[in-house]
């Protein structure tokens, strides 16, 4: 017969509280035990004593008779000192799934992306203002020639054409 100390649920709804038992394993969680070892209230602090309570003799009686317990009670056994508990190790649980790391691929490349978009738009605007440097260096005197004022009025006919194609756009 193998045996297991485990925790067995009582208590009301939203109101837990477990018997640490010792059972046959084909038994029910709540249904039939051999001998209570001791108690379990996740209701009271953590620093409280009568969180859990263990018959520690017993325990090691059981555990000399092939009891094997559950990760829980073995969690409360390694705190009472009774047993001794393994540190669980999974690396691979700690990586992240295939849906994130592509979330996270797709947020570099678009951080990638905006800084080549921001060089880029410095680089004319840098360009530009070196044209425009160059250009006022290489331009005339205004009192020499007529050539800066036509520059000048030109855009200020175009933009009167403008007024008339929306004139007649409204109809007036």
């Amino acid at each position: 017969m193998a045996l297991k100390i485990r925790l067995a649920r009582a208590g009301a709804k939203k109101r837990p509280y477990y018997r640490i038992v010792v059972a046959d394993v084909r038994a029910p969680r709540d249904g039939r035990f051999i001998e209570k070892l001791g108690t379990y209230n996740p209701l009271l602090p953590k620093d409280h004593d009568d969180r859990v309570r263990l018959d520690a003799e017993r325990i090691r009686h059981w555990l000399g008779h092939g009891a094997l317990p559950s990760d829980r009670v073995n969690r409360f056994l390694d705190e009472a000192g009774i047993m001794k508990r393994d540190a669980r190790n999974n690396p691979i649980k700690a990586k992240p799934g295939k849906k994130r790391l592509e979330r996270e691929e797709a947020r570099r490349q678009a951080e990638i992306d905006a800084k080549a978009a921001a060089k880029a738009e410095e680089a004319p605007a840098q360009q530009a203002g070196e044209a425009a440097e160059e250009s006022a260096e290489a331009a005339p005197e205004p009192g020499d020639d007529g050539a800066g004022e036509d520059a000048g009025e030109a855009p200020a006919e175009k933009a009167g054409g403008d007024e008339s194609k929306e004139d007649e756009k409204s109809g007036m």
